[in-house]
């Protein structure tokens, strides 16, 4: 461990590295769906994810992180040489950052989950031994990988089934829209206040019982709804503009409530993914600073700081090139399916950071995306897109585990 200060100043370099990239790929899949139906344009976009995403890695960002940092990788494999998991996890954030680089210059909407988490399996398989890999958790996180965009299809596909039924086949849908908009806003700030008040605080050292975090979370959702309600009383319709698309005002009001969803991807998605760079960072430091790989420690406040701020940079900078991909070519998107797709999203998400696990947030976008253009029938979808997305999601994690095999040696190498 001579070489401490140079191995912190190297995570802190390749955790902000694999944090741009996160944005520049994942943070886009977020958004897509609200670009690419027009609620939010792309300067609009990055503002929204820069509050919800910074709030999501913050506040509720420390479950999925303990299971990047020590649920994959046996601490009894390399309690004797500590180095080796320095020299893995920076690997991992190296490899992981470059695939995801070289898949957005491509414009392919690949699972920042599936880099990382095959780039810690293939440094620990080569460097290690297969013994050192915790598989039956990896198990569990790939099975999310498939289940994740399943359920999240699934939700998507019936939430807009029913928001067609109960509002755009009835013969007064703009009146409809106003009354039952408020509620949806209602429920999409009691799934993200359930998660800040059940797990988010803990951060804080704030523990509140179940009757206080159910209380909070539905104040939440009140507010929420109230100022929403405000918005959309505040819509009046405009016979003009449904002469050329019959629900034209309606998607005015699903504006409002797909703005809304966007905020809950973000801090969704902040909440689950910030951990793939912040996951090995915090390793880093942990045994950096202390030489014990099983020693617990609380995850640094300027780690989750530095994982948000890399998230933002991001998407301010080669967001632009996933968003296009997710928003515009695989289905043709508009508020009401935008809405669908996000909230399915996020919720989906939501269930997984409260578990620890690692999902997709770009398989989970994709499979609500696919449910939302289901709904309308098999032709409302690019196959050809799709097939190129499912190509590029079969080579990321083999992509992901050599990169990673190759930085190891070359730190192995390097400072032993």
């Amino acid at each position: 461990m001579d070489h401490t200060t140079a191995f912190v100043y190297l995570a802190i370099a390749a955790g902000f590295y694999m944090a741009w990239a996160i944005g520049a790929n994942d943070v886009a899949n977020a958004m897509g769906t609200s670009v690419g139906s027009r609620a939010l344009t792309l300067r609009q976009a990055v503002v929204v994810a820069a509050i919800f995403e910074f709030a999501g890695a913050v506040f509720a960002g420390g479950n999925v992180t303990e299971t990047i940092r020590k649920g994959i990788v046996d601490p009894a494999a390399v309690a004797a040489n500590p180095q080796y998991l320095i020299f893995g996890m920076l690997a991992a954030l190296l490899a992981a950052g470059t695939w995801l680089i070289l898949a957005t210059r491509a414009g392919w909407p690949v699972s920042t989950s599936h880099t990382i988490v095959g780039a810690v399996v293939g440094f620990a398989v080569v460097g290690l031994g297969p013994d050192a890999v915790h598989w039956p958790k990896v198990g569990q996180i790939a099975a999310s990988w498939v289940t994740s965009p399943l359920v999240a299809g699934g939700i998507a596909f019936v939430l807009f089934t029913v928001v067609r039924r109960t509002i755009l086949e009835q013969e007064d849908p703009f009146a409809r829209a106003r009354r039952y908009g408020p509620f949806y806003i209602f429920v999409v700030f009691l799934i993200l206040g359930l998660l800040t008040a059940f797990e988010g605080l803990k951060h804080l050292n704030i523990d509140l019982s179940v009757g206080q975090a159910v209380a909070v979370a539905v104040a939440i959702g009140l507010t929420a709804a109230l100022i929403g309600a405000a918005f959309i009383h505040r819509i009046h319709i405009d016979p003009e503009a449904d002469r050329d698309f019959h629900y034209a005002n309606v998607e005015r009001i699903f504006a409002v409530l797909q703005i809304c969803t966007a905020c809950s991807v973000a801090f969704a998605h902040g909440s689950n993914d910030v951990a793939n760079a912040i996951g090995p960072l915090a390793a880093v430091v942990n045994v950096a600073a202390s030489g014990n790989v099983a020693q617990a420690s609380p995850i640094p406040p300027w780690v989750m700081l530095l994982g948000a701020g890399g998230i933002l940079a991001g998407l301010a900078m080669w967001g632009y090139r996933i968003i296009e991909t997710i928003g515009r070519k695989i289905t043709e998107l508009t508020p009401t399916r935008g809405f669908a797709a996000e909230f399915s999203t996020a919720t989906t998400i939501v269930v997984a950071s409260l578990t620890g696990m690692p999902v997709s947030t770009t398989h989970t976008l994709v499979g609500a995306v696919l449910g939302v253009g289901l709904a309308r029938g098999i032709g409302a979808l690019d196959l050809r897109v799709i097939g190129g997305i499912l190509v590029s999601w079969l080579i990321t994690l083999p992509a992901g585990a050599l990169l990673a095999s190759f930085f190891f040696f070359f730190f192995k190498g390097l400072f032993s």
